[in-house]
């Protein structure tokens, strides 16, 4: 589903001055996988999760999505293939405080490039329903809680019925009986949908509820 085939990726962080996130990195997620990458801050786990996202190119080497080679893509096709292909969970969740929870999950309907073949109105009910939001359509983000928000997030992610869904740090900013609730809701959309979910994550008690952990230090996979 995707691969990454000798991936590097440098930034100019002064005149002359290059830093370098990710090291000749290779790997492969099939579909289905529920995976995770394990690494210490500043190891380049996040880089590596925005170059798989195509939110980010790499500075060399290639991605490959269902074997559509993406450094061959310009800009417009790249965002078109990750806004319909790839659904991302943030840990700072990222809702639109202006707008409700039903219309934060809507929101990727809107800017969708292809033609739906689902009814969004009814789909953002059954997942609110699915993740005990219903209740909560109407309300903005900052009248619930940060585990009614990540739930958001995650049924935002999910409108489209991506292939793939990324979640970076996704209890990172939660409780821990409400980070494992959420834990619980991924595993299940992985193993009730086969759904591919990639979490993104520095705690090691997150990363072995995984079905494979890629731990990466220094911008390598170790």
């Amino acid at each position: 589903m995707i691969r990454v085939d000798t991936v590097w990726k440098e930034f100019e962080i002064d005149k002359g001055v290059v830093f370098t996130a990710l090291k000749g990195i290779s790997l492969a997620i099939k579909k289905g996988e529920f995976s995770s990458i394990i690494g210490p801050s500043g190891s380049g786990k996040s880089t590596l999760m925005h170059v798989i996202g195509l939110l980010d190119k790499p500075s060399r080497g290639s991605v490959y999505f269902n074997d559509i080679d993406a450094s061959q893509l310009n800009d417009n096709e790249i965002s078109k293939l990750r806004n319909e292909f790839v659904g991302f969970v943030f840990q700072q969740f990222n809702l639109i405080p202006k707008l409700t929870v039903k219309e934060n999950i809507l929101l990727p309907t809107i800017y969708s490039r292809r033609k739906l073949s689902f009814d969004p109105e009814k789909r953002s009910q059954t997942l609110m329903e699915r993740f005990g939001i219903a209740e909560k359509a109407d309300s903005y983000p900052n009248k619930i809680s940060g585990g009614q928000q990540q739930r958001v997030a995650i049924a935002r992610a999910l409108i489209i019925s991506p292939e793939l869904v990324l979640a970076d740090e996704p209890t990172g900013n939660l409780d821990s009986k409400t980070g494992q609730e959420i834990m619980k809701l991924l595993k299940e959309l992985n193993k009730d949908e086969q759904v591919t979910i990639v979490i993104v994550t520095h705690e090691k008690e997150i990363a072995e509820q995984t079905n494979r952990q890629i731990q990466i230090v220094d911008g390598k996979i170790v």
